[in-house]
């Protein structure tokens, strides 16, 4: 039986939000599609190899401390998906408010792997 793309993008937000803390990417690796794109405004890779060797910036801020603000899923049709996060930043050292970004990610899921990943800054 196929897993729903809904729970597998779930997954992937849970993999990736504890990547985000931790630095360790090993949980969202066997979500993605050996062609998968990861496209930022910063870069776009291309490719699970790519990925695995670049995708660098993920990882634990020295700095801020995070805190994530998610709706649920929102179905676009044809394996694609989106999702609306806002992103607190507080300063480590004292708790006070340091910055709040918006972004928003799509998910376009083929075959029980994600095969595009798209995040982007909106406010």
């Amino acid at each position: 039986m196929a897993v729903p793309d809904a729970e597998i993008a779930n997954q992937f937000r849970a993999a990736l939000e504890v990547a985000v803390g931790t630095g360790d990417l090993a949980a969202v690796y066997p979500l993605l599609a050996t062609d998968v794109e990861w496209v930022t405004p910063q870069r776009t890779l291309r490719g699970l190899d790519e990925v695995k060797e670049q995708l660098d910036w993920i990882k634990p801020s020295e700095t801020f401390d995070f805190e994530f603000s998610e709706g649920d899923w929102v179905d676009q049709g044809d394996g694609r998906l989106a999702l609306d996060v806002h992103e607190v930043y507080r300063l480590k050292e004292t708790g006070d408010f340091g910055y709040a970004r918006d972004r928003r990610v799509e998910l376009t899921i083929r075959n029980g792997e994600i095969s595009r990943y798209e995040m982007r800054i909106v406010g």
